[in-house]
């Protein structure tokens, strides 16, 4: 049998959630991975077992991080409900107010929040797809944005923003404090809270890069070329090799599953003195924005500002989740945090999801073990 190194801790009252992680791997459905769970912001699991290669050479580790894909976008929801809070933005004002030529072609009443809750309609970039040297020097992706048509009236339908939505936000960033969404992240967020975090892994990092396999998961809508399933991800989606080092704010984001639990407890209380939001924000983040079929997924999907809410086949609330908020990745990646339990949660393994649009079996099996544990406690 594949003996696979497992190493970390996790307090007695959340055994169940070590056991089920075990179980992930003792099944075969794991090659590496990671689980973090906060509760009252600090530690109470914090897991990591297997190999960060293919090859089964190298161990994973405590601060191993890997590519995101979707929940990058929780990172740049957090830098930016952060940036609201400081500098008392105000998600109703147009986005063109600020970022003028944005206006044209039918977005002048487009909102943060309607980018927050994905109803802004701007959903493809297939006319400028886009590449490391557009992400590279931001401007190219900005300009294509400003000149993008909504796919539908802004704010009369929702649907996923799933490659735009990073990129919209951090133009509005950069027009706000003259940094992109990746640095104004590192700056105010990961540095002050000590993440294994990045949107864009700086010069010089010494961070353990996870090689993230493929899932054998597929949407059937991802085949043809005239859905707007396909024209808001696969051709909306960079076709070059990809870079760590390149921000890439929708879904080329890394973190380790410690980072993950740690910024989302900082989302909903005090973790080592810092808190990222007041409470009025997450209660404003967690309060349904945007429900019903996602003209995107073409599955029911309910949104928050920029987080997911139960219930969804994707984020269920028969797992536990019906008063949390968070994000869900096609590669597997899963956080959340529940406000009343004051809990938070991450998890990151390099082996895809294989079933693609509902919950991953792996992390329900995690999901369920940690409401239980925590459940006794209160």
């Amino acid at each position: 049998m594949q003996q696979y190194p497992q190493a970390g801790l996790a307090e007695d009252a959340f055994a169940d959630v070590a056991r089920a992680f075990e179980e992930n791997f003792a099944a075969g459905e794991e090659v590496g991975a990671a689980v973090c769970v906060y509760h009252r912001g600090r530690p109470v699991v914090d897991l990591w077992a297997g190999w960060s290669d293919p090859d089964r050479a190298d161990p994973w580790r405590a601060g191993t991080v890997g590519v995101l894909a979707s929940p990058t976008k929780a990172l740049v929801t957090a830098a930016f409900l952060h940036l609201w809070q400081e500098q008392g933005l105000d998600l109703d004002e147009p986005v063109a107010a600020h970022w003028p030529e944005f206006a044209a072609n039918g977005k002048a009443a487009i909102t943060p929040r309607m980018i927050l809750s994905h109803r802004s309609g701007v959903v493809c970039l297939d006319h400028a797809p886009l590449s490391l040297a557009a992400l590279r020097a931001h401007t190219p992706v900005a300009e294509a944005l400003a000149a993008a048509r909504p796919e539908w009236e802004p704010d009369t339908a929702h649907g996923y923003h799933a490659t735009t939505y990073g990129h919209l936000l951090s133009e509005l960033v950069r027009r706000r404090t003259g940094l992109t969404v990746g640095r104004y992240f590192a700056r105010h967020l990961a540095g002050p809270l000590g993440l294994d975090a990045y949107i864009g892994l700086p010069a010089g990092s010494d961070a353990h890069l996870a090689t993230m396999l493929e899932s054998n998961g597929e949407v059937v809508e991802l085949r043809d070329a005239t859905t707007l399933t396909y024209r808001a991800t696969i051709a909306s989606m960079s076709q070059d090799p990809a870079d760590p080092a390149v921000e890439d704010p929708s879904y080329g984001g890394l973190a380790s599953a410690h980072a993950l639990a740690r910024l989302f407890a900082a989302l909903v209380g005090e973790v080592d003195g810092i808190r990222l939001v007041g409470p009025d924000v997450t209660a404003e983040l967690a309060r349904p924005h945007s429900s019903g079929t996602c003209e995107v997924m073409l599955t029911p999907l309910t949104w928050g500002l920029g987080v997911q809410l139960a219930d969804s086949a994707v984020f269920p609330a028969d797992a536990g989740l019906k008063n949390s908020f968070g994000l869900s990745g096609a590669n597997g990646v899963f956080t959340f945090a529940d406000p009343e339990r004051e809990l938070a949660f991450g998890y990151v393994p390099n082996m895809g999801s294989a079933v693609m649009g509902s919950m991953d079996g792996r992390i329900r099996r995690l999901v369920e073990a940690v409401f239980r544990s925590v459940d006794r406690i209160l």
